[in-house]
């Protein structure tokens, strides 16, 4: 964690400090490198990177871009190069931490994901802008060596994401027009998707773990299934305001204020009793099909409007999805992939901030920007509170690789979560 320019590098099961470091100025971005022996700090507006090593806390890096400026930075999936990408994405430089040394790649593409890299680290795709066309470049991560450079049949590529077996990349458009694209490794094209014209399109997509199948949510509410043999839809997922039917799962969440005995009233109530009388528990209960969701009509004169499809994630299993409607804020939507149906609605309280799958089982974490994180397994699904003093407003989590705790993030604040392993 970072607090103004200092580094905090905690034990993650004691939260005992392990290090601190001091950085040149306010950190705005860190990111651990992939084997977690070096740790990335950026500072955008000084341009500056500072590299720090766990093993050696006397050795560390800096890496200056001068002039040209700063706007993000990332690890390569080896660990040792730090990719910056310069002000006006002129370029994006490759420093090497073993042997020094630089490479330049040209012409990044400002575009919201604009560089994947294959799951096992050895390819990375470029999304590049010249001449008002559309490229992408295709690297070896080994050497930097530039593999394939094609161009892509977009108006105005919006992002590239490789599928997990690394042998195929989706390129899609802007949410102007409607273009998913596939592309081989060596720069075949081998689909090309379009639902419909002449209304706002792609908004998000997701690949499953094994890559067979490939989920594109849009701003007409729906999410799109395309299979990995023809690329072409085997079904969509719609999201209505009425849940109708009967075999769908709906957990709504309702909050009850805890009751207190009057005999354990005294004035002043002590510190337990006086956060006991105010705050609020919450508990799911099952509503009787059909159920109204809480819709609400996007505005139509504005940018970006709260409509469509805006998150959605594979379980690790392959065996659900889970998605927002953005027009329907305060549920998530749960799909079994095996029969192609909705399976479970979540219906919350507040508008859901975030969620993620545990990465070990199906196992969903939510949050909906108030002290309380939602969990859902196919056995059921529960509401836990924080128990933080003052007010801790969990805006968004991450779940730790084991799937035995989770970082839970308020706007000034995180605490972890650690869930008991059930004894098989």
């Amino acid at each position: 964690s970072c607090v103004q320019y200092r580094l905090v590098v905690r034990d993650v099961t004691t939260l005992q400090i392990l290090q601190l470091y001091t950085c040149l100025d306010q950190i705005q971005y860190i990111e651990w490198s992939s084997d977690s022996l070096f740790i990335l700090c950026a500072m955008y507006k000084r341009g500056i990177v500072q590299v720090w090593s766990l093993e050696q806390p006397d050795w560390h890096c800096k890496i200056d871009e001068g002039s040209a400026g700063l706007v993000a930075s990332c690890w390569s999936p080896d660990g040792r190069h730090i990719l910056n990408t310069t002000e006006f994405h002129l370029r994006i430089t490759v420093w090497s931490l073993c042997t020094k040394s630089v490479s330049y790649i040209k012409y990044p593409k400002a575009c919201q994901q604009g560089i994947a890299f294959t799951r096992d680290g050895r390819y990375m795709a470029v999304a590049e802008r010249r001449d008002c066309k559309d490229f992408i470049s295709i690297f070896v991560c080994s050497d930097w060596q530039l593999l394939r450079h094609f161009d892509t049949g977009t108006q105005d590529l919006f992002g590239i994401e490789w599928a997990p077996n690394g042998c195929v990349l989706a390129v899609w458009d802007t949410c102007l027009e409607y273009k998913i694209l596939l592309y081989s490794l060596d720069g075949r094209l081998l689909s090309t998707y379009r639902a419909y014209e002449w209304s706002l399109g792609i908004k998000s997509i997701a690949w499953s773990p094994s890559s067979q199948f490939l989920a594109v949510g849009s701003y007409d509410e729906k999410v799109r299934i395309l299979n990995h043999v023809t690329w072409k839809k085997i079904t969509e997922f719609e999201h209505p305001a009425t849940i109708a039917n009967k075999k769908t799962i709906v957990y709504k969440e309702v909050e009850k204020s805890p009751s207190v005995e009057t005999e354990r009233l005294s004035f002043p109530p002590t510190r337990a009793l006086a956060s006991s009388l105010f705050s609020t528990q919450s508990k799911y209960d099952i509503s009787q099909v059909p159920v109204s969701l809480q819709y609400i009509k996007p505005v139509a004169d504005r940018a970006n409007p709260k409509m469509g499809i805006g998150m959605l994630a594979f379980s690790p299993d392959n065996c659900f999805l889970a998605t927002k409607n953005d027009n329907i804020p305060n549920a998530v939507w749960i799909w079994d992939i095996q029969k192609l149906k909705l399976f479970v609605v979540l219906e919350q309280l507040c508008a859901i901030q975030s969620f993620q799958w545990d990465p070990r089982q199906p196992r969903l974490a939510v949050c909906t920007g108030n002290s309380k994180v939602y969990l859902w397994s196919p056995a059921g699904c529960v509401s836990v509170q924080v128990p933080m003093e003052g007010d801790f407003q969990i805006v968004s989590l991450s779940w730790h690789s084991s799937g035995d705790s989770m970082a839970l993030l308020s706007k000034d604040n995180f605490c972890v979560c650690y869930l008991e392993r059930e004894e098989v």
